[in-house]
């Protein structure tokens, strides 16, 4: 992220906005701020959730962030309300270091469509 500065501001706005209103101000990760993303996609917002359930969130978040790269698509809501995509293109292989950038280059947008950042 180090080459493109506006994206680590807005990351780091976002972070800490997400982090003030999720974790009284204690750093949330890339996981969980993905995880929060499968919680808002599912829209079952106060409930909990178990361990299998919350990977399955995080694939949920994975697949709507990267939807707009023409990685996934929407496909439909099953009977219990959650959302599946179907894989349109498989992801290319990228280092640890650009899977980060991406992901979160892909929730800026994401919070920035909602208007949580502007």
């Amino acid at each position: 992220m180090s080459r493109d500065p506006l994206l680590k501001e807005r990351w780091d706005l976002l972070s800490r906005k997400l982090s003030d209103q999720f974790a009284d101000g204690d750093p949330l990760d890339l996981d969980a701020i993905i995880y929060l993303i499968g919680v808002q996609e599912l829209g079952q917002l106060h409930r909990k959730f178990k361990k299998d359930e919350k990977i399955n969130l995080m694939h949920i978040a994975i697949c709507r962030l990267l939807e707009p790269y023409g990685y996934y698509a929407f496909d439909h809501f099953d009977q219990e309300g959650w959302p599946h995509y179907t894989l349109l293109e498989a992801l290319p292989t990228l280092k640890a270091g650009e899977q980060s950038v991406l992901m979160k280059e892909a929730i800026v947008s994401y919070f920035t469509e909602k208007s949580y950042l502007e």
